[in-house]
Protein backbone atom coordinates (compact mmCIF):
# COMPACT_ATOMS: atom_id res chain seq x y z
CA UNK A 1 0.00 0.00 0.00
CA UNK A 2 1.39 3.00 -0.79
CA UNK A 3 0.77 6.86 0.40
CA UNK A 4 -1.28 9.28 -1.58
CA UNK A 5 1.94 11.05 -1.97
CA UNK A 6 3.55 8.39 -2.73
CA UNK A 7 0.89 7.00 -5.37
CA UNK A 8 0.95 10.53 -6.53
CA UNK A 9 4.87 10.07 -7.30
CA UNK A 10 4.27 6.82 -9.37
CA UNK A 11 1.65 8.28 -11.47
CA UNK A 12 3.68 11.23 -12.51
CA UNK A 13 6.70 8.93 -13.05
CA UNK A 14 4.95 6.62 -14.97
CA UNK A 15 3.80 9.36 -17.38
CA UNK A 16 7.08 11.38 -17.40
CA UNK A 17 8.65 8.22 -18.63
CA UNK A 18 6.23 7.48 -21.15
CA UNK A 19 6.84 10.71 -22.55
CA UNK A 20 10.30 9.96 -22.52
CA UNK A 21 10.20 7.07 -24.03
CA UNK A 22 7.44 7.85 -26.90
CA UNK A 23 8.28 11.02 -27.70
CA UNK A 24 5.54 12.53 -29.60
CA UNK A 25 2.71 15.01 -30.05
CA UNK A 26 -0.41 13.34 -29.37
CA UNK A 27 -4.13 14.68 -30.84
CA UNK A 28 -6.09 14.27 -27.51
CA UNK A 29 -8.08 17.42 -26.77
CA UNK A 30 -7.05 18.68 -30.21
CA UNK A 31 -9.86 17.16 -32.42
CA UNK A 32 -11.35 20.80 -32.97
CA UNK A 33 -14.59 19.26 -31.33
CA UNK A 34 -15.59 19.87 -28.19
CA UNK A 35 -16.00 17.30 -25.56
CA UNK A 36 -14.55 14.91 -27.86
CA UNK A 37 -11.00 13.84 -26.78
CA UNK A 38 -8.59 11.14 -26.97
CA UNK A 39 -7.61 9.70 -23.73
CA UNK A 40 -4.70 7.56 -22.26
CA UNK A 41 -6.36 5.52 -18.96
CA UNK A 42 -3.85 4.17 -16.19
CA UNK A 43 -5.12 3.40 -13.19
CA UNK A 44 -4.57 0.14 -10.39
CA UNK A 45 -6.39 -2.09 -12.28
CA UNK A 46 -6.12 -1.32 -15.70
CA UNK A 47 -4.67 0.90 -19.30
CA UNK A 48 -6.74 2.24 -21.56
CA UNK A 49 -7.02 4.01 -25.16
CA UNK A 50 -10.01 6.07 -25.08
CA UNK A 51 -12.08 8.34 -27.34
CA UNK A 52 -14.04 9.86 -25.14
CA UNK A 53 -17.56 12.02 -26.37
CA UNK A 54 -18.67 13.91 -22.84
CA UNK A 55 -19.84 17.60 -23.99
CA UNK A 56 -22.52 19.39 -22.31
CA UNK A 57 -24.75 19.40 -25.38
CA UNK A 58 -26.32 15.35 -25.08
CA UNK A 59 -27.71 15.85 -28.93
CA UNK A 60 -24.28 16.52 -29.62
CA UNK A 61 -23.29 13.48 -27.74
CA UNK A 62 -25.68 11.25 -29.56
CA UNK A 63 -24.84 12.20 -32.81
CA UNK A 64 -21.16 12.28 -32.47
CA UNK A 65 -21.83 8.75 -31.22
CA UNK A 66 -24.37 7.67 -33.68
CA UNK A 67 -21.57 8.86 -36.09
CA UNK A 68 -19.26 6.87 -34.44
CA UNK A 69 -21.41 3.54 -34.55
CA UNK A 70 -21.97 3.96 -38.52
CA UNK A 71 -18.00 3.75 -38.82
CA UNK A 72 -17.69 0.68 -36.74
CA UNK A 73 -17.37 -2.15 -39.51
CA UNK A 74 -13.99 -0.04 -40.73
CA UNK A 75 -12.94 1.23 -37.51
CA UNK A 76 -12.81 -2.89 -36.64
CA UNK A 77 -11.74 -4.05 -39.62
CA UNK A 78 -8.79 -1.94 -40.84
CA UNK A 79 -7.22 -0.31 -37.53
CA UNK A 80 -8.52 -1.49 -34.03
CA UNK A 81 -9.74 -5.04 -34.19
CA UNK A 82 -10.45 -5.57 -30.27
CA UNK A 83 -12.27 -1.60 -30.14
CA UNK A 84 -14.89 -1.84 -27.43
CA UNK A 85 -18.00 0.68 -27.99
CA UNK A 86 -19.71 1.65 -24.36
CA UNK A 87 -22.80 4.21 -24.85
CA UNK A 88 -23.31 4.30 -21.23
CA UNK A 89 -19.76 4.00 -19.65
CA UNK A 90 -19.62 5.30 -16.28
CA UNK A 91 -16.45 7.11 -15.11
CA UNK A 92 -15.10 6.35 -11.42
CA UNK A 93 -17.09 10.34 -10.72
CA UNK A 94 -20.20 8.39 -11.73
CA UNK A 95 -20.70 10.27 -14.47
CA UNK A 96 -22.12 8.58 -17.57
CA UNK A 97 -20.34 9.11 -21.00
CA UNK A 98 -19.60 7.60 -24.85
CA UNK A 99 -16.50 5.83 -24.64
CA UNK A 100 -14.72 3.94 -27.54
CA UNK A 101 -11.83 2.35 -25.96
CA UNK A 102 -9.43 -0.32 -26.28
CA UNK A 103 -8.10 -2.29 -23.15
CA UNK A 104 -4.44 -3.30 -22.28
CA UNK A 105 -5.53 -6.90 -22.47
CA UNK A 106 -2.21 -7.64 -20.00
CA UNK A 107 -2.26 -7.58 -15.97
CA UNK A 108 -1.73 -3.53 -15.42
CA UNK A 109 -0.94 -1.84 -12.14
CA UNK A 110 0.44 1.54 -12.15
CA UNK A 111 2.11 1.03 -8.75
CA UNK A 112 4.11 -1.70 -10.33
CA UNK A 113 7.06 -0.92 -12.85
CA UNK A 114 7.20 -4.42 -13.78
CA UNK A 115 3.60 -3.46 -15.72
CA UNK A 116 4.75 -0.20 -17.59
CA UNK A 117 6.61 -0.74 -20.46
CA UNK A 118 3.98 -3.29 -21.71
CA UNK A 119 1.59 -0.37 -21.52
CA UNK A 120 3.75 2.13 -22.95
CA UNK A 121 3.49 -0.09 -26.23
CA UNK A 122 0.03 -0.55 -26.27
CA UNK A 123 -0.73 3.01 -25.55
CA UNK A 124 1.52 3.67 -28.50
CA UNK A 125 0.36 1.38 -31.19
CA UNK A 126 -3.14 1.59 -30.70
CA UNK A 127 -3.53 5.53 -29.71
CA UNK A 128 -1.32 5.87 -33.33
CA UNK A 129 -4.32 3.76 -34.65
CA UNK A 130 -6.54 5.37 -33.28
CA UNK A 131 -5.22 8.75 -34.57
CA UNK A 132 -5.24 7.49 -37.93
CA UNK A 133 -8.70 6.38 -37.61
CA UNK A 134 -9.31 9.76 -36.75
CA UNK A 135 -7.58 11.75 -39.27
CA UNK A 136 -8.97 9.56 -41.75
CA UNK A 137 -12.62 9.95 -41.25
CA UNK A 138 -12.47 13.35 -39.52
CA UNK A 139 -14.69 14.85 -42.16
CA UNK A 140 -17.68 12.48 -41.84
CA UNK A 141 -17.09 12.65 -37.99
CA UNK A 142 -17.40 16.54 -37.87
CA UNK A 143 -20.31 16.09 -40.37
CA UNK A 144 -22.63 14.69 -37.73
CA UNK A 145 -22.74 18.17 -36.13
CA UNK A 146 -22.14 20.38 -38.78
CA UNK A 147 -25.12 19.59 -40.92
Amino acid sequence: MFSKEEAAQLRKEFWTNFGKSFPRKWLLYNTKIKGFSFKFVADKKQALVCLDIESYDPIKNELLYEQLVDLKSVLKEQYLPSIIFDKQYQLENGKIIHRIYIAHNQIFNIHNKNTWQAAYEFFYKNMHQFEEFYEDFEDFIKRAIYE
